[in-house]
């Protein structure tokens, strides 16, 4: 890089808050172009693992957004062995989308009441609405019945800034709905969408918000790209703690932490697996860990890994390639907590590389108070898979390749008649298992919805009314691999399934509806489904959000999310594929983040908060 031309960006680096960054650097600055080659051209431009977003997906991303994966996100190492005239060039280059400022939202609430020592009022305050993860939000809570569902309406829409994706499951507390962007966030008033306020944060936030009332404060705690946990006050957005949850340079935390008793309980997992399409990369090192924070400080109570041993070399693959191991198991789910017995359960990822273990794609059993794990019980054995996998050389694939059949979704706790318990786990591979957690994870029935894999089966979370668990399947399928990504396959996909809790038996099976004209579009129903006493909701990659009524899975109410929106803060917003984090129902509202930018789907920025009329 000539020193002029850094000298010139230096300079202008401190204007960044008031202009756009492609003003600073020409979008197709030749010096910018043979660095993307040079750096990013193998993993964006090779048709690589889906979890690799392509150039075309990072170009609707905005200059402060890259700027910023570069320098305090996932592409945070890379970024580090460039200059900041090099990292302000990359992102310039590949950034296309408008950026806006936070300090400078508007709608703005003319009051800010200050928040209950403990919560007033209905709420859904972390991944589901308890600690045994139903995803089920009762009549009281719900101030929705199914009859009231098909005149569910638009209240209104919050677009925010510079987002390509609605990953990060909002919290509604007390009145409020705290809501995760890339880089903010939100505290909005849940009757209107005005802001009580809006705060930077240091990376993208990856997990779902989680309401933790403390004796003289209420927190927001949340994980991001860079592995932080991190606290905020819930009443004006200001900082409190930070966790790094673990040492190692690929952690990140997607795991929504759950609360209780002045505890967080949080998973770890990392993206490790990615890294392993870098032609020479030794793969891998990282390990998943569970562990328990106090809640008012942030300090580690505990900490577990899912992997005993620490990753040493090992054997080369069969393709030659040097290998560590064992490595992987990481915790995308938020645990589910059992106070009666003083026990947490926990599902885990696969294996990245060779040997496997034990406790990939299992239920961990541990002790609440210490962290010690009572038992485990393996779902697929022998699965190890990295990103390199689907490359057509597979040069840091593990000799096994898969099948990736890994738990992005948390166990279901659930007490049925005669006070036996089952534990309900749904995996990627399409099955749905139920296990004896009195019994070391003994199984009791398996129900098969799919065909299962990477980006298959059921993918982010179920629901249970306590009698019922619905279920919603992914199988997302590709028609072919291009020079802009992946595009998804408008036939594979989709479904909605009800299985009796006790015996796994299936009671319906409501098909996905066609694309259409839509495109891309896939039917796949990957987002986490939420339920109400008669009715169950479930996001699709096509952009609808849809109900469906639990006696019988008929759809109840559908509204098409694929459209401009105008806004109460001002920004432009528009809908997209619904992925990831699912619906929050409170209160007689209905709040789903729509737009997801990945494998494919259509990109979006906006809330959408649904009442009945």
């Amino acid at each position: 890089m000539h020193y002029d031309c850094s000298m010139r960006l230096l300079a202008a680096f401190s204007f960044l808050v008031l202009l756009p960054l492609a003003s600073v650097w020409a979008a197709d600055d030749p010096f910018a172009a043979e660095l993307y080659t040079k750096h990013c051209a193998q993993c964006h431009e090779q048709g690589a693992d889906a979890r690799v977003p392509p150039r075309a997906a990072l170009e609707k991303m905005s200059p402060a957004a890259v700027l910023r994966a570069l320098e305090t996100g996932v592409m945070r190492e890379m970024g580090a062995k460039l200059a900041i005239s090099e990292r302000m060039g990359l992102a310039a280059l590949l950034g296309k989308a408008e950026s806006t400022v936070v300090n400078q939202l508007a709608n703005r609430c003319a009051t800010s009441p200050a928040l209950p020592a403990s919560g007033s009022g209905p709420a859904w305050s972390g991944w589901s609405t308890g600690l045994n993860n139903w995803r089920f939000q009762d009549a009281a809570g719900a101030k929705l019945s199914a009859a009231d569902v098909p005149k569910l309406k638009l209240k209104w829409a919050f677009a925010v800034p510079d987002a390509t994706s609605m990953r990060s499951q909002p919290a509604v507390y007390a009145g409020r709905v705290f809501l995760a962007g890339p880089g903010s966030v939100y505290s909005l008033d849940a009757a209107t969408g005005c802001v009580h306020w809006a705060t930077e944060a240091a990376a993208a936030i990856r997990s779902g918000i989680t309401v933790a009332p403390m004796r003289d404060r209420t927190l927001v705690v949340f994980g991001d790209v860079t592995g932080q946990v991190r606290a905020l006050d819930a009443f004006t957005g200001a900082p409190v703690w930070r966790l790094r949850a673990d040492d190692h340079p690929a952690t990140v935390v997607t795991s929504t932490p759950a609360f209780y008793n002045g505890r967080l309980y949080v998973g770890v997992s990392s993206f490790e697996e990615v890294r392993s399409v870098t032609a020479g990369y030794v793969c891998c090192s990282f390990r998943g860990s569970v562990q328990a924070l106090d809640a008012a400080t942030g300090k580690v109570l505990w900490k577990t890994y899912t992997i005993a041993d620490a990753a040493k070399p090992g054997k080369p693959t069969k393709r030659g390639a040097k290998t560590m191991g064992p490595s992987g198991a990481g915790v995308w789910t938020t645990p589910t907590l059992d106070p009666d017995h003083n026990v947490m359960y926990v599902t885990t990822g696969d294996n990245y590389s060779e040997p496997t273990t034990g406790t990939s794609d299992a239920v961990l059993a541990l002790a609440l108070g210490s962290g010690r794990i009572l038992w485990s019980k393996q779902l697929t054995e022998g699965d190890a898979y990295n990103s390199s996998c689907p490359l057509a050389d597979k040069a840091n694939c593990p000799d096994t390749d898969g099948p990736d059949f890994d738990f992005g979704s948390s166990p279901i706790l659930l007490r049925l008649n005669g006070n036996r318990r089952v534990l309900v786990l749904p995996q990627k591979s399409a099955i749905l298992h139920g296990v004896d957690p009195d019994q070391q994870g003994k199984i009791l029935w398996q129900a098969k919805v799919g065909l299962g894999g990477t980006l298959g089966g059921i993918q982010w979370g179920a629901a249970t009314d306590g009698n019922r668990i619905y279920v919603a399947l992914s199988d997302i399928g590709f028609t072919a691999r291009t020079a802009t990504g992946r595009n998804p396959d408008p036939q594979r996909g989709g479904g909605m399934f009800a299985f009796l809790a006790d015996n796994g038996e299936r009671m319906w099976m409501t098909a996905p509806a066609p694309c259409g004209n839509r495109a891309p579009c896939s039917p796949a129903q990957s987002q986490a489904i939420s339920a109400i006493p008669g009715a169950v909701f479930s996001g699709s990659n096509d952009g609808h959000l849809r109900a469906y009524a639990t006696a019988d899975g008929k759809v109840i109410w559908d509204y098409d999310t694929v459209h401009d929106y105008q806004t109460v803060n001002g920004v432009v917003g528009k809908g997209g594929a619904l992925d990831a984090g699912g619906p929050v129902i409170v209160g007689g509202m209905v709040f789903v983040g729509s737009g997801y930018g990945q494998w494919g789907g259509l990109s979006g920025n906006v809330l959408l908060a649904f009442g009945a009329e």
